[in-house]
């Protein structure tokens, strides 16, 4: 299990309903695209943090590793916001107000990636994919997602096996040795799934598989309070920031 899911698992909010915290999740992701950069991404960012630290109770710790990734991708698209190539001064200059556009992008996206965050820590995809037939998708896009998101797992717990294996007999001392193990590490995962599915097809079958995987859901009811207080605290974060919005320069 990934540790972002082993985190949902373990949220103090896992038995509160999908819908109470896309409210407040997706809604503050909406706000950090939809805001001007500043205040509006900045307060989304900062309200974010508070609640996945704070009444979320997500260790900083996990944050951090889960939270590094998009954060990557947020500053390797922010900069080329500061340069500019071709034009009279060179082929690569400075670009006028390069660092004010950078800024506004690592703040919208950066917050917009908290929000999705705070809806991932708390709530698991075992918890979710069923609920979205009763939202009008497909049964069969369901089921798709739901064997997929199992295999994910075991394929990779088996990559992590094979990983084991090869260090324990010295795979990886060399280049040339790292290489080759990377080749068999391919060819054993390629055959490894394959075979997990054609057991998992057989299993179905032999337990009269007719088209619908029917899966236990924890009982869950929407929060009227808590969907009130999430959306209280969009539309405050809204409000402060038509009152407190400046020009970021």
């Amino acid at each position: 299990m990934l540790p972002i899911d082993a985190a949902a698992h373990s949220s103090r909010w896992r038995r509160r309903h999908p819908v109470d915290k896309a409210v407040l999740g997706l809604g503050l992701t909406v706000l950090a695209v939809s805001l001007p950069p500043w205040p509006g991404a900045a307060l989304v960012l900062v309200a974010a943090l508070v609640v996945l630290l704070g009444p979320a109770g997500v260790p900083r710790r996990r944050l951090w590793r889960a939270y590094r990734v998009p954060l990557g991708f947020c500053v390797t698209g922010a900069l080329p916001l500061l340069v500019r190539v071709g034009g009279p001064d060179g082929f690569l200059t400075w670009a006028d107000g390069g660092p004010v556009r950078a800024g506004e992008l690592m703040l919208r996206t950066s917050a917009a990636s908290l929000g999705v965050l705070l809806f991932a820590f708390t709530t698991p995809m075992s918890d979710l994919l069923p609920r979205l037939v009763r939202a009008g998708v497909p049964a069969p896009v369901v089921d798709v997602a739901l064997v997929t998101y199992r295999m994910s797992f075991l394929l990779l717990d088996s990559v992590r096996r094979v990983r084991e294996a090869q260090a324990a007999r010295l795979g990886h001392t060399g280049r040339a040795a790292a290489w080759r193990s990377l080749g068999g590490l391919g060819a054993t995962a390629f055959v490894r799934a394959f075979d997990r599915a054609a057991r998992l097809q057989s299993g179905l079958a032999g337990r009269g598989y007719d088209g619908t995987l029917r899966v236990l859901v924890p009982e869950a009811r929407v929060s009227v309070p808590f969907t009130a207080a999430s959306l209280a605290l969009l539309a405050a974060l809204a409000a402060l920031t038509l009152v407190l919005e400046r020009p970021l320069s």
